[in-house]
């Protein structure tokens, strides 16, 4: 079965978050269980300037008003086709925005066209290449399917939500530019609230809906946690599942990771020490008898960083240290910073994202913090896992589904992987630190929980195949 994926990014070709792992693992994933995935991604200029020798499989003399080609690229790291258009994706700066952080204004046409070019290919736009079934992922993606649709295209899709907070809702006036029929801007259509909703165009056009974690589909099907689609999630309930993400056990192992000091396995976790000093030479913290923890994540209100940030002096007081990787809100980041000024040798911060770092962090620390209000899967809470970095997190979406919290009885029955808490409050998260300051002073309990953690199997081999007996049911629905 050929599969296209839709998306805006891909590790370790483009990268701003989770997403780029997902999409990059994906082919891999697959490949055994039959699927033979492609991806499409935008011409990036990082992308073009890494791959070479790209052939060209299409021509658009007007794609959104502009000239663009789609190239395949035999030396990519798994099955690419580069949506090449300069006007509209040759600039500085990322994915979405500038180095400012500013979004380009231009973002629906941007990903408008991302999405018209892999309609496209489902329709056969190219000789060469016709896939069986569209896999949209986000907003950014989710075009492709309402293309179809509209176009009157019955091969099967599917979207992926890896966050319902991200919606591209844009002006109305963008409509007219769409080259969509006029009945399109309707609400059983692409208009959303007034204007036109991308992920909302996805999600009701696609035939199938998936999310990152089980309890992340049920809950968007909430108000608190639906963002204003969850009345379109309940009406296309029987069309949603949620299949946890899985992670690359080749990249993340710390048994091979090039990017720690020290490797080790389950049964050499005194190896670990010496990544705990390397970090805390790169964070200039005091070496101590208490946990260090750790954070790698973006500074945002969703992460539950507002939080976080009014915590630290309850985690230093307690005999915690800290060692912290990330960037987002300027105003948490200057409450970070400040938090390292007044506790030097306690608290260290890097501003920013640093890949052989977040490694480190994972491969060093005794525990990861992850108080997120929401959270889809979670990618870093299953790294700690893997590295034995005890995951300390609120019990919402993936983090709920990927973690069994150390309560007594689950320490009893050597099950238990980590810290869950209800509420992301400040009280709520310095009893969760307690708690493992009290599980770090026992050296038994806790070897056996960074150990059950390490036991547990969160590669894509099981995620994968739930994906691909979708996408079979599918095509046998739409032969």
């Amino acid at each position: 079965m050929k599969v296209l994926a839709v998306a805006s990014e891909a590790y370790p070709l483009i990268k701003t978050g989770g997403l780029a792992d997902v999409v990059g693992a994906l082919p891999g994933a697959l490949a055994p269980h039959g699927v033979e995935t492609t991806v499409l991604l935008p011409g990036y200029g990082p992308i073009l300037r890494a791959l070479s020798g790209g052939k060209v499989l299409h021509r658009y003399t007007d794609l959104m008003g502009v000239k663009a080609r789609l190239l395949v690229f035999a030396n990519a790291p798994f099955p690419l086709i580069v949506l090449d258009a300069p006007d509209l994706f040759g600039r500085d700066g990322g994915p979405y925005g500038n180095d400012a952080g500013v979004d380009w204004p231009d973002n629906w046409r941007r990903f408008a066209a991302l999405g018209r070019a892999g309609a496209d290919l489902a329709a056969g736009v190219a000789k060469a290449y016709r896939p069986d079934l569209l896999h949209a992922h986000d907003w950014q993606g989710a075009m492709a399917p309402a293309y179809m649709r509209y176009s009157g295209l019955d091969i099967p899709s599917v979207v992926t939500v890896h966050n319902i907070a991200f919606q591209g809702r844009f002006d109305a006036a963008v409509f007219a530019a769409l080259d969509l029929p006029a009945a399109a801007f309707a609400v059983d259509g692409v208009e959303y609230f007034g204007g036109v909703g991308f992920l909302k165009a996805g999600l009701h056009t696609a035939d199938a809906i998936t999310t990152v974690s089980p309890t992340y589909a049920a809950e968007i099907g909430d108000a608190t946690f639906g963002m204003g689609l969850e009345g379109l999630i309940n009406a296309r309930r029987a069309d949603v599942c949620g299949i946890v993400n899985g992670i690359d056990t080749v990249v993340w192992d710390p048994a091979t990771d090039p990017y720690l000091h020290a490797n080790y396995t389950a049964a050499t976790l005194r190896r670990r020490a010496e990544n705990r000093q390397a970090i805390e030479a790169e964070f200039a913290l005091t070496p101590g008898k208490g946990p260090l923890f750790c954070v790698v994540s973006r500074l945002t209100w969703q992460k539950g960083m507002d939080v976080l940030a009014e915590t630290l002096e309850d985690l230093v007081a307690m005999g915690g240290r800290l060692a912290l990787l990330g960037s987002g809100d300027v105003a948490l980041e200057a409450a970070f910073v400040a938090a390292a000024q007044r506790h030097p040798g306690r608290i260290g911060v890097r501003i920013g994202y640093d890949e052989a770092l977040s490694h480190l962090l994972q491969g060093g620390a005794d525990a990861i913090l992850v108080p997120s209000r929401f959270e889809p899967c979670g990618l870093t809470q299953l790294y700690g896992l893997r590295y034995g970095c005890v995951p300390v997190a609120a019990r919402t979406g993936g983090l709920a589904d990927t973690i069994i919290d150390a309560n007594e009885a689950a320490l009893s029955g050597g099950v238990a992987t980590g810290y869950l808490f209800d509420g992301v409050t400040r009280a709520n998260l310095t009893r969760a630190i307690a708690r493992v300051l009290d599980g770090f002073s026992r050296p038994k309990v806790w070897r056996a929980l960074k150990r059950q953690g390490m036991r547990c199997d969160f590669s894509w081999s099981h995620s994968a195949q739930r994906y691909a007996d979708l996408y079979q049911s599918l095509v046998k629905r739409n032969p």
